[in-house]
């Protein structure tokens, strides 16, 4: 086993970081929202960052013990595509008609997404070990599910609303 190396250190702490901002910004926007199904969603982005937390802390003790075997994925991982399959995208949609808050949120949400999906991807295409890169675009994929979560009900509000508003072709 190889020495660890800071480099892998300090991506798997700002991966940690990067799910530490993730629940703060999804805690706080569902304890703000007033529409329930705007909460679940939330709430339900903040618990999937926090069982992310404790995978990366687990990842990174394996680290120091294993070196980069520690990097190959195992059954620990949490369960992709969860948000997605666990959003009634009726009621949310339903809910959030005309709300600015909700639209905006979305939108932040999905900044926040995708600048994890870019930091981990270009991690990945520098990472000169295959379990470290093959980790790296995992945690890429980790992000993009909460992406296409986030867009696809930002998509249906935005139609609503620019609709609603007399936009075309909305």
């Amino acid at each position: 086993m190889s020495e660890p190396s800071d480099a892998i250190l300090d991506i798997v702490g700002k991966a940690y970081q990067i799910e530490i901002d993730g629940y703060t910004f999804y805690s706080m926007t569902a304890e703000r929202s007033q529409k329930p199904a705007v909460q679940e969603l939330f709430a339900k982005l903040a618990s999937d960052e926090v069982q992310h937390q404790a995978f990366l802390k687990s990842v990174a003790k394996h680290y120091g013990e294993q070196g980069t075997h520690a990097f190959r994925l195992h059954a620990t991982a949490p369960a992709g595509r969860s948000v997605v399959s666990q959003v009634l995208t009726g009621t949310f949609r339903e809910q959030a008609a005309g709300a600015q808050f909700e639209l905006g949120v979305l939108s932040i949400g999905m900044t926040l997404e995708t600048n994890a999906i870019s930091y981990f991807s270009r991690a990945a295409g520098q990472a000169p070990d295959k379990d470290v890169k093959d980790f790296y675009r995992f945690l890429a994929d980790w992000e993009s599910q909460h992406y296409d979560a986030l867009k696809n009900l930002f998509d249906l509000v935005r139609e609503d609303q620019m609709g609603a508003a007399g936009f075309s072709p909305f």
